[in-house]
């Protein structure tokens, strides 16, 4: 379920209140007062046995005695009864139902309650009723009147959706915004999520056209592939901001690998949130902060911030603040200093943060802002002022409205200015100046720096949705049935973990470059014949199934020279290990090459899994000191290039890698491309549990692998949904020919394509174009990048490819997109031009057919301009039906059922 049936909870005909009361205080008395009060234009109806009337409501003895059929009912009956209830509601063709009662799985009868849940599950699901809660404070829905909760108050209308997990939370910041006059397109509280869950409320939202931003507040996510989806249309469409409840663990979990207790849940779901695009806070004055913030639209390209103030301490303060929310301060360019020399008086501060002294007029203000505005090495100016007694705040902000007023572009984007005016009174009127004119206006340095961060974060996350990755090198050519033979002989054997030798075998198979490691040596003898084949100095490596960190225990010894100093480390090894942890099973030794990269950067790199989310992906940095030093980042696969060095980037280790002083620039293409061999590994082999490379060396060089550690389980069966993010889908790759013979792979498409896309639309003619999206197109990066950044799991794209002078073009592509409840997908096709006639389209039409019916979907639609005569001709050959558009005479749609 997503969607369906959601407009019966928001916008429903008619209510029923199951529970309502009379006792003053009771939940049913409550509900029923709001509902009675909340302005809804329909029937509220009360059901109470031993009630004649709620209020001066009449009241019905039960369900059957109501007079019509309810779009909504809201329960707050004992939970025995609600199963029950709910049956009852949907015999009679209620959507929808909100469920304030508890007692459904939380306290301490939890598997009575959770079975309670089920059955109550199973009475809605042949009617597809839809369940808000249980356990949960209920919904508000202003601009329809709707008000289905207990609150204490009723939110103002407005074009904010609050979606919260926590009803004490709902309620808290309910009253904090009802008081500063803040109001909300909807209040929803989401209790157990038994049924409408985060997902759901996002693809809802996502369309709504009342809501211009979304607030969360998540505990947990219930459906990681379906949040993730919803969570990037909806982080396309409109700001949204979430913040986390329940970020610490008491423990980490216990794990075989570096990466299994380093990838905690809070960093996972951190790492989920950025690739969705959304904003992540940290509390709840935060959380509005930031939706007044990006409903200001101001557009940043980084965290680069000038700072004007006529007070030396809050410049400070600001800047301060900018460093601890990772910002940076803007380099002002000779031009800028030169013109600010020549407007300010000799005592300012000569540099960022500029000080024009406390006695600044607003023609003062006026003249610097404009320079600064001017400066091109800056993403935003925070303009700030405190009282004083020589200057007026109110000139100054006037002056600052002025400026950024006249410096407004044509198009209407106003400048990225921010405005910090300090104390009341005077400031106050200040501030609700600024807003009239929609600068944001913050009370302290610290709020106004902060909330410069969320336009920065807000913008790099939404770049990382759009930026075109690199091609991957075509010479790259994992061997997935390689790697899955090592992991097989281990299972046969009985074993989870893989030997030093075995993991680096698997890492070959992906391309990953490892140092040279001999086979396994039983005993030191064997291991000194071992190192007679190895040129130079070895390291001598004991192998153990139960030692996880073998440097722990002194099973690593490092630059042995010769069989004979092997063969003594090998027996001094044995004996350490005796002591240190005689229990563990000893399989013998590996002996390997010394890596000759004194310059080098220890990595590490890994796999992990997430109980919801699934495979994850980390990177940070590496050696025995990897858990002290915790300098650690995690993904989502899959990772392209893009996304590889975002991870990378969040590292403090990512600093060190770009080289400094003598040491030279790492190798991080060779750095990244690993990471996305990792991802590609992650995609191919449902065996892999955990992987580490610790170390990874990486210097000018490129990099390699000295320790891996993979742990393993047998396979799940095909199609088994595994990821948060659906991979590239392989499997649809095929290879097709046309009618005269020619050739072509159809393929879904890739992120890559984009620039291939672009040149495949400029090679088709503008009427082409006109006929394709009922009009001229701008066909520029952000066009082609929606194009070909799809989420695989909602909306499929197959392009038509073929080879032309040694390198990929595009012929043609053909696009479904289905609804949140994959029931029906609308589709567009376009061919080249310069290819019409060869049955490209209908090949391709035929092959998203098969596809969307593969997923069971019901049905195809989609909309032909009527004088689009080759396109209508194909949709009937295909078997689709003709039908007009209400109000758009020069449209037809066309759908195909296909019988799902």
């Amino acid at each position: 379920m997503s969607v369906r049936n959601l407009d019966a909870l928001f916008r429903p005909s008619s209510i029923a209140v199951i529970g309502a009361s009379r006792r003053a205080g009771s939940v049913g008395a409550v509900v029923a007062r709001n509902l009675f009060a909340g302005g809804f234009d329909g029937p509220v109806m009360p059901v109470n046995p031993n009630a004649q009337s709620i209020g001066s409501t009449l009241a019905y003895r039960s369900v059957a005695e109501l007079p019509v059929t309810p779009d909504l009912a809201v329960i707050a009956t004992p939970p025995a009864t609600v199963p029950g209830l709910i049956a009852e509601l949907g015999a009679r063709g209620t959507r929808a139902a909100v469920v304030v009662t508890a007692g459904f799985g939380e306290g301490d009868s939890q598997a009575e309650g959770a079975a309670l849940r089920q059955v109550m599950l199973d009475a809605a699901r042949p009617h597809l009723l839809r369940v808000l809660g249980p356990n949960c404070l209920g919904l508000m829905a202003p601009h329809h009147g709707v008000n289905a909760s207990f609150a204490h108050i009723a939110p103002l209308p407005g074009v904010i959706a609050f979606v919260s997990q926590s009803g004490a939370i709902a309620t808290a910041v309910l009253d904090w915004a009802t008081h500063r006059g803040i109001g909300f397109s909807h209040v929803v509280s989401l209790g157990d999520m038994a049924d409408v869950d985060f997902g759901d409320m996002l693809d809802w939202l996502a369309a709504d056209g009342r809501t211009r931003a979304i607030l969360l507040y998540v505990e947990a996510v219930t459906h990681a592939r379906k949040f993730m989806s919803a969570a990037r249309i909806a982080a396309r469409t409109k700001p949204v901001v979430v913040i986390k409840g329940g970020r610490t663990e008491a423990a980490a979990r216990a794990a075989a690998s570096h990466t299994g207790a380093l990838a905690g849940s809070d960093a996972v779901y951190d790492a989920a949130f950025r690739r969705a695009g959304m904003l992540r806070v940290f509390d709840l004055a935060e959380l509005f902060d930031a939706v007044e913030t990006l409903a200001s639209r101001l557009h940043v390209e980084g965290d680069r911030l000038a700072i004007l103030t006529n007070g030396g301490g809050t410049g400070v303060l600001a800047t301060e603040a900018l460093d601890d929310a990772g910002g940076t301060m803007a380099a002002l360019t000779a031009e800028t200093m030169a013109r600010l020399e020549v407007a300010l008086p000799r005592t300012w501060s000569r540099g960022n943060p500029v000080d024009i002294i406390g006695d600044a007029t607003g023609e003062r203000y006026a003249r610097a802002l404009d320079a600064m505005l001017a400066d091109p090495g800056k993403d935003a100016v925070l303009a700030m002022n405190c009282p004083t007694a020589v200057a007026d705040p109110i000139d100054a902000a006037q002056a600052v409205v002025r400026s950024v007023e006249a410096a407004a572009t044509r198009d209407g984007r106003r400048p990225p200015v921010l405005t910090c005016w300090l104390g009341e009174g005077a400031a106050a009127a200040a501030r609700r100046l600024f807003a009239e004119h929609r600068i944001p206006s913050y009370a302290t340095p610290g709020q106004a720096a902060r909330a410069f961060m969320h336009l920065a974060r807000y913008r790099r996350n939404q770049a990382l949705l759009m930026e075109t990755p690199p091609a991957l090198p075509q010479d790259f050519a994992p061997d997935p049935a390689a790697a899955r033979a090592v992991i097989a002989a281990a299972l046969a054997e009985g074993r989870a973990m893989l030997t030093e030798p075995e993991s680096k075998q698997v890492l070959e198979a992906y391309r990953i470059p490892v140092v040279r490691t001999c086979s396994v040596a039983a005993d030191p003898d064997a291991a000194a014949d071992a190192a007679s084949g190895f040129q130079g100095p070895v390291a001598l490596k004991v192998l153990s199934p139960d030692i996880t960190h073998k440097s722990d225990l002194g099973g690593v010894r490092l630059n042995l020279e010769g069989a004979e100093q092997v063969r003594a480390a090998a027996r001094e090894m044995l004996v350490t290990i005796g002591k240190a942890a005689p229990e563990a099973r000893l399989l013998g030794f590996t002996v390997q090459d010394m890596a000759r990269k004194p310059g080098a950067h220890e990595l590490i790199l890994g796999i992990g899994q997430d109980r919801l989310f699934g495979p994850t992906i980390l990177f940070g940095h590496g050696g025995t000191a990897v858990e002290v030093l915790r300098d650690t980042a995690v993904a989502l696969p899959p990772l392209n290039a893009v996304l590889a060095r975002d991870l990378m980037a969040r590292t403090r280790v990512w600093l060190l890698l770009q080289g400094y002083r003598a040491r030279p620039r790492a190798d991080l293409d060779a750095a990244a491309f690993t990471l996305v061999k990792l991802s590609q590994l992650a995609a191919d082999l449902s065996e892999v549990v955990e992987l580490d490379i610790n170390p990874l060396l990486a210097d000018e060089d490129g990099v390699v692998a000295l320790d891996a550690r993979i742990r393993v389980q047998p396979p799940l069966p095909p199609g088994t949904p595994r990821f948060a993010i659906r991979p590239y889908p392989q499997h649809l790759v095929q290879h097709l020919a046309l009618r005269d013979g020619r050739t072509f792979t159809l393929r879904p498409v890739r992120p890559e394509d984009e620039p291939a896309m672009r040149e495949m639309l400029q090679r088709s003619s503008p009427e082409d174009i006109r006929l394709r999206f009922f009009g001229p197109m701008r066909l520029d990066h952000d066009f082609a990048a929606r194009l070909t950044q799809i989420d695989y799991d909602r909306e499929m794209a197959l392009v038509a490819e073929e080879a032309e002078d040694g390198r990929p073009v595009l012929l043609g592509t053909v696009r479904i997109v289905a609804d949140p409840d994959n029931v029906a997908a609308e589709y567009g096709i376009m061919v080249r031009s310069d290819l019409k006639g060869q049955g490209l389209g209908y090949r391709m039409m035929t092959e998203v057919i098969a596809y969307a019916r593969s997923r069971g979907l019901a049905r195809i639609s989609g909309e032909i301009l009527r004088e689009n005569a080759t396109m209508l001709r194909m949709a009937e050959e295909l078997g689709f039906k003709r039908e007009t558009v209400p109000d758009e005479p020069g449209l037809v749609r066309v759908t195909i059922s296909l019988g799902a």
